[in-house]
């Protein structure tokens, strides 16, 4: 299914067998919407980095890296000047100087993260990266001014804050550029909403912006044209699109005291609507808190990375703290000074903060080439423990395209009443139009002319072909003007060809199943992962694909909210995959475990979703599965070669095993640290797809 633009101009020879078609909700997005009385939100990537900009973060790395580099070639690397050390007059404060710009660009944005971390209780990667920052720049003023003005020799390490500032920030720009910015749902939710509403003030009619609209007002909506807000019906026939709640084509009549939604969008007639709810108690704006919920309660997830970083933030305090207080009475306070700073050093998280990026971007640039775009690497955790994939039907399992089903000729042959068919679409573009032109050129039917072609509102066509009058239109049109005819028995949009009030013939047309889904359903069951139909179409229709793909879990004629309520039945029992390509998806693409949006479907799923499946090919999905969970098998190895030096080093740093004379040696510590940053980075660079 795509999105619908508004104020849509409905084909001049459309009849309703063509209006049982989704409309072409793409350029929906072109609409710009003032919805200034709705929620609004902007999400942030994750917790302590909610609130970076991207462009702002490369901007802080270059600067560091090139404050960095001088500072590598003019200050000692652990006290020990390496051997392309260059020592001059005044290096140390030409070191302090480059240090004191970087501490000012370089730190900002872990200050910004763990502030909100502190704020949420949960100190995690951004306090541990902080506290390094902060231990290893003051400490190293500290002993400039010791070393330079009272000459008291004390190590500095200008050389360690340069290179974990320079680190932190490449890590966190790769983490942000593996996240795909794809939009705000909710921003897409409002565009389906129009500008401006005819509302109807006495016998006049005056448009006004719907930021204004109010309960009791009555609006007037044309022919193509998206209603306002929700109501009910006070004067009019019409035929409504509800796709938008429902995810299906079929369209619905609409009467007197029948009710619309905003958003939806109005077919052949024109309504006056008694406005009942807007603004954030209409459909879409429940639909808005709905998203919103769900998104926030998963950018919220804790991480595995972030639970070690947090305890190793305590850890490192405590051992800290510990070395202090007890080394002080015994080495004095200069010497427990020094080992407690030594400890923090230690703790700074270089291979930790670049152990999940380093995967995250490989992950994501192998799925790319696989077809899949990756937005929201939180939920990529979820793949190892999948059990049930629900979807929907409409675009996801099936074409979301007409085609004919079935042609039955009561009289005449049936290449004949197909040429017939097929001549009175000729002038209309709608895809119902188009797909029986386009089966009756497979069929290799004659081609026929039709004159005085005309448009029968709400009902079908009519034409003139080799001097006999023909009508192509629905079962309504049959039943309100007492025709007999036989229905067909089939769940897709039926039309019937009427000559002399007689049915000649009858053709049905529906969704088929894309060639890739029995595969994908196969493949989900070798994997031990249960598939569950979830759609808003009716029983039948549900029953007849989940039937044909071996789908046993249906649910049908289900409503967005209920689809949520599905979601978190099944959570009860273990993690779910949602997958679907509609408006109506969109909150259970969102509240899902992870979540798959068809590339072809509407924007608003494709920003609700957390990847994007590109190729349209639903076996890329069971690729994307194995993938995540390799991926998430190396940043648990990740985790544990940046945390093991930690949890090492630590200990030895504050003097655990001094009493049999093991202290860790600050150089070797250092060594230490680099190969671990090292085989994090090339331990990333083994994943494949």
């Amino acid at each position: 299914m795509t999105e619908k633009k508004n104020n849509h101009t409905m084909s001049q020879m459309t009849h309703e067998h063509h209006m049982d078609h989704d409309l072409n909700m793409s350029m929906m997005a072109d609409s710009e919407i003032d919805m200034s009385a709705m929620p609004m939100h902007h999400h942030g990537a994750d917790m302590g980095m909610a609130g970076m900009d991207m462009n702002d973060m490369k901007r802080r790395f270059w600067i560091s890296l090139i404050l960095m580099i001088p500072i590598l070639f003019i200050s000692p690397f652990m006290g020990v000047n390496l051997p392309f050390t260059v020592v001059f007059p005044g290096n140390a404060w030409v070191s302090a100087l480059l240090a004191a710009m970087l501490y000012v660009i370089g730190s900002q944005p872990f200050w910004v993260g763990a502030r909100q971390e502190l704020q949420a209780k949960k100190p995690a990667m951004m306090n541990l990266i902080t506290m390094g920052l902060n231990v290893t720049f003051w400490y190293s003023i500290y002993a400039l001014i010791a070393t330079q003005v009272f000459h008291h020799h004390v190590m500095d390490f200008f050389w360690e804050f340069a290179t974990l500032t320079v680190i932190m920030l490449l890590g966190h720009r790769i983490e942000m550029s593996a996240t795909m910015k794809a939009g705000d749902a909710t921003a897409k939710l409002r565009e389906l909403l129009p500008q401006i509403a005819h509302v109807k003030h006495g016998d006049h009619i005056m448009d006004m912006p719907i930021t204004t609209l109010k309960s009791d007002m009555v609006v007037r909506v044309l022919a193509g044209e998206s209603f306002p807000a929700d109501g009910i019906v006070i004067n009019g026939n019409s035929q409504v699109d509800e796709s938008l709640m429902t995810g299906e084509s079929q369209l619905i009549d609409k009467s007197t005291d029948a009710t619309v939604y905003g958003g939806t969008i109005n077919g052949n007639g024109t309504l006056e609507v008694k406005l009942t709810t807007v603004g954030a108690q209409s459909f879409i704006g429940q639909l808005q808190q709905t998203l919103l919920t769900s998104q926030d309660k998963k950018s919220q997830v804790e991480t595995l990375a972030d639970r070690v970083a947090s305890w190793l933030f305590w850890v490192a305090l405590v051992f800290a703290l510990g070395a202090l207080i007890i080394w002080t009475p015994l080495r004095g306070f200069g010497f427990a000074t020094n080992i407690a700073v030594t400890v923090l050093v230690i703790a700074c998280p270089h291979a930790l903060g670049l152990a999940v990026p380093l995967v995250i971007s490989r992950t994501k640039a192998i799925a790319a080439a696989q077809g899949i775009l990756i937005k929201n690497r939180k939920a990529l955790s979820s793949a190892n423990q999948l059990q049930y994939a629900l979807m929907d039907k409409t675009g996801t399992l099936t074409t979301g395209q007409f085609t004919v089903q079935q042609l039955v000729a009561y009289q005449d042959d049936q290449s004949h009443v197909l040429a017939i068919m097929s001549a009175l679409d000729q002038q209309s573009t709608h895809p119902l139009a188009q797909s029986i032109i386009s089966y009756a050129q497979s069929q290799g039917a004659p081609t026929l002319s039709a004159q005085h072609v005309e448009n029968i509102a709400g009902y079908g066509v009519s034409g003139m072909i080799e001097d006999n009058h023909y009508l192509l239109v629905s079962a309504r049109y049959l039943t309100e003007h007492h025709i007999d005819f036989e229905p067909l028995n089939t769940d897709g949009s039926v039309s019937y060809l009427l000559n002399h009030d007689k049915v000649i013939a009858a053709i049905a047309q529906g969704d088929s199943v894309k060639e890739s889904a029995r595969q994908f359903i196969d493949d989900l069951h070798a994997q031990h992962i249960i598939p569950v139909l979830v759609t808003g179409d009716n029983e039948k229709s549900a029953k007849r694909v989940a039937h044909e793909l071996g789908i046993e879990a249906i649910h049908a004629g289900v409503s967005p909210q209920e689809k949520i309520a599905l979601v978190a039945e099944y959570q009860k029992c273990g993690a779910v995959m949602m997958i679907g390509d509609g408006i109506n998806d969109a909150p259970a693409l969102a509240h899902a475990d992870l979540s798959v949006a068809i590339g072809a479907g509407t924007q608003v799923a494709q920003a609700s979703a957390d990847t994007v499946l590109i190729t349209n090919h639903l076996p890329k999905i069971i690729e994307f599965i194995r993938l995540a969970k390799h991926g998430n098998t190396k940043q648990v190895q990740n985790l544990w070669w940046g945390a093991g030096y930690n949890i090492i080093t630590i200990p030895l740093a504050a003097g655990a095993l001094s009493f049999i004379g093991l202290m860790l040696n600050p150089m070797i510590g250092a060594i230490v640290m680099s190969f671990s940053t090292i085989v994090v980075a090339l331990n990333a660079l083994t994943l494949k797809g």
